[in-house]
């Protein structure tokens, strides 16, 4: 046992004899499906790594990711975001809540960014109330430093935040670390990964000896694109790979699905159906944009490894609750997209979710959908602290220990195996509507309704690439009626109403 880990637990046992068990710790997530830990266990740290518009696709190179912790942990395989956007996304992760409930959704004013989102009422704030030492590490919300560079936002113990619009740029960024500006160079030790990636490392071993538990959250601006354009860029936004990765995929295919340039776009709605085929040059340039983004994700790939060796040097690897995911995803080509996210498609809704930690079963795969708003309320339940929120996520620790039976079925998803539970996917606000689409997303299904009036009905089992639209299909008019009737009342959800299974038609 550490010594934080000693002192940690006689902490709370002295706490709760002379609090006569009130739940000082207990309690935090009850409503969202709180299991994790006892009160006399010492509470774990809590490490969140999260990486910039990946891919689950991209984690294949990703060595140390699936060795120290997909293989040490449990994979979600079925894991989405609700608004496929950086601002909001990261906002859903730091409230447990979806986008028409935490009010940011998009990147800039007004109806997003970094001012949108009350900071007062947060993850961090909730964590370090409840005695977590909390650190930040990298990009946080769009627009962040662009009025008061200085500021520290609410709940975060230590502070290294980078700074708009430095926060794009993989050299010569400003951080604020803990209100004083440090500007970093060109040089190959000011790579932006690299160091963020030590600025953990030194946290860890700083933080180690006390008896508190930290909460340190990491995000990587890799893959999303980012200054310098170097030479041999395409005409593209690229991100900027260490000079040690540089062409380490120099050959690399680019992924063609099905869906990749798709001929026959007739069944789409008009935003996709207006792009053009995809020509050569085109594709060039996304396969590029490809190969560049994988060779990015090697700094992050080390940053892990280097996280991680820290971690299990300071007696605190089997302590902390570890989680790996994305803001959102990202297209390269699929449905006539040469680039970016926003778009009810799997390429941009999907994301790589892993855990690791205590009472995680090593080396697990789980098919339950999940997405990003239940990301707040499983780290309050492993650190038995209260939100200051109705949270609409549900902890997902449940799902990450001993074998479970097969969850029940929806009425009309009985041979597909379908989940109980259904997501809530959202398109970002637009000058005319307050989002672009809500869409139901099921094990089996995705339903689509957009602002314009259009619809979008596929069938994953039998079109995983969402190729042909079944929006006016007569063989699916029940399944279209049903899927509707859950979608509203999902749009405008809140708390345990984001969390209910389909209830039975009236």
């Amino acid at each position: 046992m550490t010594r934080r880990k000693f002192c940690v637990a006689a902490t709370v046992l002295l706490t709760a004899v002379l609090l006569g068990g009130t739940a000082t710790f207990g309690g935090g997530a009850e409503s969202a499906g709180a299991t994790h830990g006892g009160r006399g266990q010492p509470r774990p740290n809590v490490l969140v790594l999260m990486t910039d518009d990946q891919t689950v696709e991209s984690l294949r190179v990703m060595g140390n990711v699936r060795d120290l912790l997909a293989e040490e942990g449990a994979t979600f395989t079925n894991s989405f975001v609700g608004l496929s956007l950086c601002c909001p996304s990261r906002s859903t992760f730091l409230t447990g809540q979806y986008a028409h409930n935490h009010g940011v959704r998009s990147n800039m004013p007004p109806s997003g960014g970094y001012y949108k989102l009350d900071s007062t009422n947060t993850l961090p704030v909730w964590l370090e109330r409840s005695g977590y030492h909390t650190a930040h590490i990298g990009k946080y919300l769009n627009r962040y430093g662009t009025r008061n560079p200085t500021e520290v936002p609410p709940g975060w113990s230590e502070w290294y935040g980078s700074v708009d619009p430095s926060t794009y740029r993989f050299y010569d960024y400003t951080l604020n670390e803990n209100g004083r500006l440090v500007t970093y160079g060109s040089d190959p030790g000011s790579y932006q990964t690299d160091v963020y990636g030590g600025k953990a490392v030194d946290f860890i071993r700083r933080s180690a000896p006390s008896r508190q538990p930290f909460f340190l959250s990491v995000a990587f601006l890799a893959p999303h694109s980012g200054g310098p354009r170097e030479a041999g860029d395409p005409d593209l936004e690229t991100p900027v790979p260490a000079p040690r990765h540089r062409d380490r995929f120099a050959s690399e295919p680019l992924p063609r699905p099905a869906s990749f340039n798709e001929l026959d776009v007739s069944d789409k709605p008009a935003l996709i159906r207006r792009r053009a085929l995809l020509s050569p040059g085109e594709v060039a340039a996304v396969a590029e944009n490809y190969r560049q983004r994988l060779e990015s994700l090697l700094a992050v790939d080390e940053a892990v490894r280097d996280i991680v060796v820290a971690l299990r040097a300071s007696g605190e690897l089997e302590n902390t609750l570890i989680v790996f995911t994305a803001d959102n995803g990202f297209f390269h080509g699929e449905h006539r997209v040469r680039l970016g996210k926003v778009l009810v498609y799997e390429p941009s809704i999907r994301v790589p979710l892993i855990l690791r930690g205590p009472g995680v079963r090593r080396g697990q795969s789980v098919e339950e959908l999940v997405a990003n708003v239940d990301l707040a309320p499983t780290i309050l339940d492993a650190a038995r602290a209260r939100p200051g929120r109705v949270l609409d996520g549900r902890s997902l620790l449940a799902l990450t220990g001993k074998p479970r039976p097969q969850p029940a079925r929806p009425p009309g998803e009985a041979e597909s195996g379908g989940s109980g539970r259904d997501i809530l996917i959202e398109g970002p606000a637009t000058p005319v509507a307050e989002r672009s689409f809500a869409a139901i997303r099921s094990l089996r299904y995705i339903f689509v309704v957009h602002a314009t009036g259009e619809r979008e009905l596929y069938d994953l089992v039998a079109d995983p690439d969402q190729l042909v639209s079944r929006h006016d299909d007569p063989a699916l008019a029940g399944v279209r009626a049903e899927l509707g009737r859950r979608l509203a009342r999902l749009g405008d959800c809140a708390g345990a109403t984001c969390r209910e299974g389909p209830r039975p038609a009236r």
